[in-house]
């Protein structure tokens, strides 16, 4: 197979479900019964969180030929749908639905107007086909509204049990904006979905050790663009159980602002609060090393 000329696609689908494991195995015989090229080359699970996120790549084809990743996600959805109820879903980790996000980003050769196309297409699948609503961002959406905008028109950032908990599906089916395809109401045991397209993200989470979420979310704020703090960086601060928070970060821009600026900013804002940190860590691998797996995985299928 040769690199240097391949389109290539990557897909983060995140499930809302970590501890039901006939789920999760029903989700990944989805995605290795899609066929057509697409690899599933990380999965990270959080059980706190209850979540789950899958990182898949495939080639790009030629139209009319449908791209591969197409089928590959919307099997894996169509799958997290039947076996997920979002209304008992509980986790410290805000989610919208039974999938909860849908990202797609350029690698390799790969346009962000190429990932832009799929990912409507994608969601187009979801509402239409599964009857879910659907929300675009990014190079998706007509205007370019960002993951966090939507998100905060949903309620997506307040916790609906307990404080630091979200639990079970919102008390109204009403949606305060209209969805991009599907129904205009979700249904309870589905929730919505919100897909997009974007240049890279890298996530990264900073453990500190204390049971405030209140510190938590205190240093997430003020590291946080939004905030004041470092520019392109997103930061949530949340529950993880066993005494320990998380400031839970996107990092929008890796290669302008880092992994090393985050994890220096949270130990002298933790400080500040009189509490230590832990070593932060990545939610998924670089860029080249899911094209190196991608590459050596299909060249292992066609061995």
């Amino acid at each position: 197979m040769a690199r240097p000329t391949t389109l290539l696609a990557c897909c983060k689908l995140y499930i809302s479900e970590s501890r039901n494991d006939a789920a999760l195995r029903a989700i990944e015989q989805a995605a290795r019964g899609g066929g057509g090229g697409a690899v599933v080359v990380n999965r990270f699970t959080d059980d706190a969180y209850n979540r789950v996120g899958y990182t898949l790549v495939a080639p790009l084809t030629p139209s009319p030929a449908p791209p591969p990743l197409r089928h590959a996600v919307l099997g894996m959805v169509r799958a997290a749908l039947e076996a997920i109820d979002f209304g008992a879903h509980a986790g410290t980790h805000p989610r919208l639905g039974a999938v909860d996000h849908i990202c797609f980003h350029p690698l390799a050769h790969a346009s962000l107007r190429h990932v832009a196309d799929l990912a409507g297409a994608v969601a187009a699948d979801i509402g239409d086909e599964l009857q879910v609503p659907t929300f675009l961002y990014g190079a998706a959406h007509r205007e370019g509204r960002t993951l966090a905008s939507i998100r905060r028109q949903l309620g997506y950032f307040k916790p609906n049990s307990s404080g630091d908990q979200w639990r079970g599906a919102p008390e109204t089916d009403a949606l305060p904006v209209a969805p991009d395809a599907g129904p205009e109401r979700p249904p309870r045991s589905k929730g919505v979905v919100v897909v997009g397209a974007t240049g890279w993200v890298d996530n990264y989470n900073v453990p500190v050790h204390t049971g405030d979420v209140e510190a938590a979310r205190r240093i997430a704020r003020a590291v946080s663009e939004r905030g004041g703090g470092l520019p392109s960086v997103q930061a949530m601060g949340l529950a993880h159980g066993g005494g320990v928070v998380e400031v839970a970060c996107n990092l929008l821009d890796p290669a302008r602002v880092g992994a090393e600026q985050v994890q220096g900013m949270v130990e002298r804002l933790a400080a500040g609060e009189g509490l230590s940190v832990g070593k932060g860590y990545f939610t998924d691998f670089s860029q080249d090393k899911i094209v190196d797996l991608y590459f050596r995985s299909a060249a292992n299928t066609e061995g």
